[in-house]
């Protein structure tokens, strides 16, 4: 029997996923048809926006009137680019929820537009008769929000001008929305033999899995299928992120920031030594990198390490499938140090619908947190059975907590936290479950498998994702200095890096210059240092919540609650986590030598 004659195994619709591992998008709106009726009101508040122009500085109480008609006009677009992207990433080959999804971005353009004379006429009122206002009780809450609007002062155009970049809006994106419309619902793998012989169609959702294979065939057939693909498409996909790239720089360059790099960072009021100390902490570390990659390398029994041996699991019981209920009860019993009240609250979201489970045709890839103020904080999983999956989910989980915490304890304008925070619960709670199944595990086998999970997850976050902000950071620079961004370029400094971060120890399998291609974070330009700066965070956080103090519990679950009404610099630091000081990313560092000491003994017993 030929390859084509066999059954290949293929994932299953939508309509064939059982209801309970769906999540409850209906709670946004009930249907098609109420969405529709949303679109409307948005647009009839929208059609009021005219009559505001000109008047923002009339009086407090016109400001107050327009405040408060912008909130509910924001509420209201937030709730339908929700529904449509939930339902769109549901199966991204679905052309009605593509056409919802486009409608609600186009919207989004149209109120940029039409709102951009408020910033113009924020600034107009004048720095002295604006605070007075904003001492009177109707606009007292919105301090904060106008101190960050003066300021972005150097960094806001004339109003005409504003609204011609706020019409530029859905061209901007453009680039990103053709990478994912590429990348889950047009790319197709190929398939390749499993462990069993059987023939399975490469995914998103298992690559993974076939990564974590015992059988090393199987490692590098799925590895080069992978690879390949994209290779075949690398000219379209180098002018997409070449794309991406330029309209990072213009929009840098007409808001006159010094780069774009200066631009996505003075957002959150992060200052640039943040990301570059991040960089120089990493690579200052990169030779107990190397140490470890060598004690994989020896645990493997191979001679040479490739790029395809580095997710196998040094411990092969580790395959063994994990129903999804034990994984959510093993997530809720992990988080048990972060109070009663925390833990109850992550249980309703496994009982109220927030999480989409299961894997299946046309469905967005990864995995991902969202919701906005007034819905619930909706989980996307593509559920795999193992170990990363249950870590994934406990990472999730960790998000929707802080939406949670977040919207509950601030009012809509401060209730959406800012990236560079985003990433810091989820990995408390990645780092509360780890503690936890460490604590309770006696067998060396598996305390193994627990030990090599938190190297590997390091390398993942820190090591990695420092060297995707270094490639982020020089690929900007390159086009800021008008060099051109052709695939062989990417290649070629993509490989470098590789080579740089991996070591001489390190096969670094040339295919590997194609993994740019697929990374969709590198169209939320600058935000994958979030990851590695998240997790320097997360593990100060977690080891002051399992000291047993009840006043880190405390000072953690205010961060949770703070949403942006303070900088994330400073809701860290009120949790007590600097990080100003190199000393943060140190400490993680050391905390990761430390497990490397551990495997090393772990190997040698």
């Amino acid at each position: 029997m030929t390859e084509q004659q066999e059954n290949i195994k293929k994932l299953p619709g939508r309509e064939d996923v059982p209801e309970q591992l769906k999540w409850d998008v209906e709670s946004v709106f009930a249907d098609d048809n109420q969405w529709e009726q949303a679109y409307k009101q948005a647009e009839t508040l929208l059609a009021e926006a005219a009559g505001f122009a000109g008047t923002l500085g009339d009086s407090p109480e016109r400001l107050a009137e327009y405040l408060g008609w912008r909130e509910q006009l924001m509420q209201q677009l937030d709730k339908l680019f929700l529904y449509a992207q939930m339902k769109r990433d549901e199966d991204n080959g679905n052309h009605v929820y593509q056409g919802l999804a486009d409608r609600a971005q186009n919207l989004g353009v149209r109120v940029s537009a039409a709102l951009a004379f408020e910033d113009p006429e924020f600034l107009a009122i004048g720095d002295e008769k604006l605070q007075g206002w904003l001492e009177q009780p109707g606009l007292a809450l919105y301090q904060r929000f106008f101190a960050e609007i003066l300021r972005m002062r150097p960094h806001i155009r004339t109003q005409e001008e504003e609204e011609i970049l706020a019409l530029s809006g859905e061209v901007m994106a453009a680039p990103r929305t053709i990478f994912g419309m590429f990348n889950n619902a047009d790319v197709k793998f190929p398939a390749v033999r499993d462990e069993n012989g059987e023939l399975v169609e490469i995914t998103h959702g298992n690559y993974l899995r076939f990564m974590e294979s015992s059988d090393r065939k199987v490692r590098q057939a799925a590895f080069e299928g992978l690879y390949n693909t994209y290779e075949a498409n690398k000219n379209s996909l180098a002018a997409m992120l070449a794309a991406n790239v330029k309209k990072n720089v213009f929009a840098s360059r007409v808001r006159h920031y010094d780069s774009a790099l200066a631009a996505a960072l003075f957002g959150e009021a992060i200052p640039q030594q943040v990301y570059d100390s991040l960089i120089e902490g990493v690579r200052a570390n990169l030779p107990t990198f190397y140490r470890y990659l060598d004690l994989r390398r020896q645990a493997l029994g191979v001679e040479e390490l490739h790029m395809y041996d580095i997710y196998v699991p040094l411990v092969q019981d580790s395959q063994r499938d994990i129903p999804y209920e034990e994984a959510v009860q093993t997530v809720l019993d992990a988080l048990q140090p972060l109070g009663e009240d925390y833990v109850r609250t992550a249980a309703t979201a496994f009982e109220d619908g927030w999480v989409d489970v299961a894997e299946n045709r046309g469905k967005t890839s990864g995995a991902y947190s969202s919701g906005v103020y007034g819905t619930k904080p909706f989980i996307l999983l593509n559920y795999q059975g193992n170990l990363n999956s249950v870590f994934t989910l406990a990472h999730e989980l960790g998000h929707s907590m802080h939406s949670f915490y977040s919207n509950q304890n601030q009012p809509y304008i401060y209730s959406d936290y800012e990236i560079f925070v985003a990433e810091v619960a989820s990995t408390v709670n990645e780092t509360l479950l780890l503690r936890h199944l460490l604590n309770k595990e006696q067998d060396k086998q598996r305390r193994l498998m627990l030990v090599n999970h938190y190297l590997d997850d390091f390398r993942g976050t820190v090591f990695r994702q420092t060297m995707f902000a270094e490639f982020e950071k020089l690929i900007h620079a390159a086009a800021e200095r008008g060099e051109a961004l052709s695939c062989k370029f990417l290649q070629d400094a993509y490989y470098q890096l590789n080579l740089d971060y991996f070591g001489e120890g390190m096969v670094v399998d040339r295919a590997i210059d194609m993994e740019w291609s697929r990374i969709p974070h590198f169209y939320r330009s600058f935000y994958v240092y979030k990851y590695a700066t998240g997790m320097s965070a997360a593990t100060a956080l977690a080891a002051g919540i399992l000291s047993g103090e009840p006043a880190k519990v405390r000072d953690y679950i205010g961060f949770l609650s703070g949403g942006s009404s303070k900088s994330p610099i400073d809701l860290l630091r009120g949790a007590g986590v600097d990080m100003e000081s190199p000393e943060t990313v140190q400490r993680a560092m050391d905390v990761f030598a430390g497990m490397v000491d551990e495997l090393e003994g772990l190997l040698g017993e």
